[in-house]
């Protein structure tokens, strides 16, 4: 026998989503006291669930598909048409492989040398500066970093241009009115930009490094042996660029987490381990992505709950990672609580769930973590710098959240190597 699922009333509560932002499926979790509801969002019935079980039922292919399951202004701004996040299946899973392609140790390793590179550089433009705002100091720095990296070097005239388009993707989703189209604007800006190195490629027209990501992925071809069509490989080259700069949001939370834990530097600089305890708590404990979206595949019952076919799901990552029955005290920040740590694929997933290589979870949550490695150990152990008064709340109903003052340093010293 069915159950019936808990169902939150109303003809539609879309503009609610984007109002409530990372606490919507929360909000009405605590209200309806279930995991998993039944709502209504852009004007269809729709289905929101989560926890580490409805994780894992969520990422089972067979239940489950992309497919025309993102919002369009979701499309528009953060994916790209035809990107792997909208794949499913064999289609899904080859172009997972020429994401994973790259993620070698060797260029790994050049990743991390360029960013390391890069952080020096930055550090010697903040100690002549007064102040910065280090939100739009490293959303640049990243910039620099993905696309030297794929092969194509910026000019320094051209970083704040390609900073403003390639942070527009993941800062406009949400927007509503303007901010949004200008988010859709300047993707197409940036597309085109791409598209034209693929194309001259292509013909021949200018050469990038054979084992760069637009030398490989401008000649792909795909199990027929035909070159991905430019737009799709376009998509995929923007989704090699834009998460590098979106770990910006990331580095502002590690500072966020030092200033409002203090006690954590000491231990930082104590103990070598700590640095990977303390990025993978900030990457639970702070927001970064609220949800994602997926249709349901074919009818079928799960712990006595119907889901019919074509219905849209989301899965909330940032209840999952605040749940209280997968984590002792969720919202306190504790990075011991990843010292003998044994969760599950499913469990902790702030940038996605499941299988890391053939599944849907984020390709770069490795490259992640080593980066926002490299920005902790320059924000604790390679300089110094004061905190004026400011506004470092984060609202929630945000998305991104980011915390008001983008985080303002002032008097930024360099430390001497010990």
């Amino acid at each position: 026998m069915d159950n019936q699922m808990p169902r939150e009333e109303g003809l539609d509560h879309s503009l609610s989503l984007l109002k409530e932002g990372y606490r919507f499926i929360v909000n009405r979790r605590e209200q309806l006291k279930s995991d998993i509801f039944e709502t209504r969002l852009l004007g269809k019935k729709a289905i929101c669930m989560v926890g580490s079980e409805a994780a894992e039922l969520f990422y089972d292919e067979d239940k489950f598909q992309r497919s025309d399951a993102a919002p369009n202004r979701i499309v528009q701004t953060l994916f790209g048409k035809n990107s792997v996040q909208t794949l499913d299946g064999e289609e899904h899973r080859t172009r997972k492989e020429l994401l994973m392609s790259v993620m070698t140790t060797e260029q790994i390793n050049k990743l991390l040398d360029i960013t390391e590179l890069q952080w020096e550089k930055s550090l010697d433009k903040w100690v002549k500066m007064d102040k910065i705002e280090l939100y739009e100091e490293v959303k640049e720095l990243l910039c620099k970093v993905a696309f030297k990296w794929i092969g194509a070097p910026l000019h320094e005239e051209e970083v704040k241009t390609m900073t403003k388009e390639l942070a527009a993707m993941f800062e406009s989703p949400a927007a509503i009115g303007p901010a949004h189209w200008m988010g859709r604007t300047l993707r197409n800006v940036i597309e085109k930009t791409i598209q034209q190195h693929i194309q001259d490629t292509r013909e021949g027209k200018v050469s990038f490094p054979k084992d760069s990501v637009m030398h490989k992925f401008s000649l792909y071809k795909d199990k027929n042996g035909e070159l991905l069509d430019v737009e799709t490989a376009t998509v995929e080259v923007i989704n090699m660029l834009r998460p590098i700069v979106a770990i910006s949001i990331y580095i502002n939370f590690t500072v966020l987490a030092l200033l409002q834990y203090p006690d954590q530097k000491q231990k930082l600089k104590m103990y070598r381990d700590y640095a990977k305890m303390f990025v993978q708590e900030v990457r639970r404990f702070y927001p970064f992505f609220p949800f994602v979206a997926a249709k349901v595949k074919k009818d079928f019952v799960w712990n006595g709950y119907h889901f019919k076919e074509g219905t849209l799901t989301l899965l909330d990552l940032y209840g999952t990672n605040h749940d209280p029955k997968i984590w002792d005290n969720p919202d306190e920040f504790n990075p011991e609580r990843f010292a003998h740590w044994e969760g599950t694929p499913f469990s902790f997933i702030p940038q996605g769930g499941g299988d890391y290589y053939l599944g849907h979870r984020c390709a770069g949550e490795g490259i992640t973590i080593k980066l926002m490695k490299i920005g902790l150990d320059y924000l604790v152990n390679k300089m110094e710098y004061e905190v004026p008064e400011q506004d470092l709340n984060l609202e929630l109903d945000d998305i991104p959240s980011i915390p008001k003052s983008k985080i303002i340093l002032k008097n930024i010293r360099r430390v001497s190597a010990q």
